[in-house]
């Protein structure tokens, strides 16, 4: 397997969090055996919660399709050949339009919507105590009306994925009473990113997600990927999934967001899931445009939202590793998941404490 010949992104080198007096208080055992109650009952929480049916997932998809997510658009996807059909393929690095183009194919209906682990791989990921190069996650989505396509449907959506977060928080507490206790507020905060930089002028975007987390617990930020007043996103996102151009009131952008938690283990704002209302045809020729890449409008995925062959959606992914981590009160995702790290990392997390799977 091999990357895309291009330079990879300069990364910042990652700095790592210990916890004075961590105590990880399950043994290696009981951890597996709580990642697997994790995961068993947080997924059947958010099938019934959303209306969802699993359904399989490709771990790779062919290259120049545009069904590939491409994320903030600077990650190289992993790229392999396969020599019996002669053509790319691409590990995936998250399944956002795959889905959409599932529902069609499955003839889901309004209301109803899917969900599918999802495994990938991502290269020019720097590690550290929340990131590694392997990402699992629940991806789902799920066909919606056009008249649904606002900012109170997004947020009824949200509530209902927190209630099932927060229920599953305290379903593992009660299992192991040696945990933490729960400590997720009863209710998610919605706030827009340009309300955020308007109160937070002098922090940066990370540091803005440390202060209103710190503060409410539980936040949702909305309309990540348009330019704010000062002339950057907040954060990056992909011209072709979510939709965060859409006006919603007077210089407020955005169907989309992100579902943040305050970590007290780590003193830090935790990222649960990044979801939103997807591009319907005009929202997505616009991105396309502001991003400068009209020209992707000729691939496959694109032309069939463009033609309206695929149906309205919203959808989004949420972090496995990341819900496991939370939950099982660990200090490094290397505690929940299996991966690769640096030996520097290796030898640092063992003399804290932290043992790595």
């Amino acid at each position: 397997m091999s990357t895309s010949p291009d330079a990879p992104p300069i990364r910042p080198r990652p700095t790592l969090i210990f916890p004075e007096g961590y105590n990880h208080r399950l043994t290696l055992r009981q951890t597996e055996e709580g990642i697997k109650f994790i995961k068993d009952g947080f997924e059947r929480r958010l099938a019934e919660a959303l209306n969802l049916t699993r359904v399989s997932a490709p771990v790779f998809v062919q290259s120049g399709t545009g069904i590939n997510d491409h994320l903030s658009g600077v990650e190289r996807p992993v790229r392999f050949c396969i020599s019996a059909i002669g053509c790319e393929a691409e590990i995936v690095q998250s399944l956002a339009k795959w889905k959409r183009m599932a529902l069609a194919m499955y003839g889901f209906e309004p209301g109803e919507g899917l969900y599918t682990d999802m495994n990938a791989i991502r290269p020019d990921e720097a590690p550290d105590n929340l990131h590694s190069v392997y990402v699992d996650q629940w991806d789902w989505e799920r066909v919606i009306l056009p008249e649904e396509r606002n900012l109170e449907f997004l947020e009824g959506i949200v509530r209902s994925i927190y209630g099932a977060v927060r229920c599953a928080e305290q379903e593992v507490c009660a299992r192991y009473p040696t945990l933490q206790a729960p400590f997720l507020p009863e209710a998610i905060t919605f706030v827009h990113a340009a309300e955020l930089a308007e109160r937070y002028p002098h922090l940066s975007p990370r540091e803005r997600e440390e202060a209103i987390c710190r503060e409410h617990g539980a936040v949702f930020l909305i309309g990540i990927g348009a330019d704010l007043p000062d002339g950057a996103p907040h954060d990056a996102r992909a011209a072709d999934y979510d939709d965060w151009f859409t006006e919603t009131a007077p210089g407020r952008r955005g169907l989309n967001g992100d579902i943040l938690v305050w970590y007290p283990v780590l003193g830090t704002a935790l990222e649960l899931s990044s979801m939103g209302i997807r591009v319907d045809a005009a929202s997505l020729r616009a991105q396309l445009a502001l991003k400068g890449e009209s020209d992707k409008a000729d691939l496959y995925y694109h032309r069939n939202v463009l033609a309206g062959e695929f149906p309205l959606t919203i959808g989004g992914g949420i972090g496995q590793s990341r819900l496991c981590l939370l939950f099982l009160r660990r200090a490094h995702v290397g505690e929940v998941q299996s991966s690769i790290w640096p030996e520097e990392m290796i030898a640092a997390c063992r003399e804290h404490g932290v043992v790595l799977l």
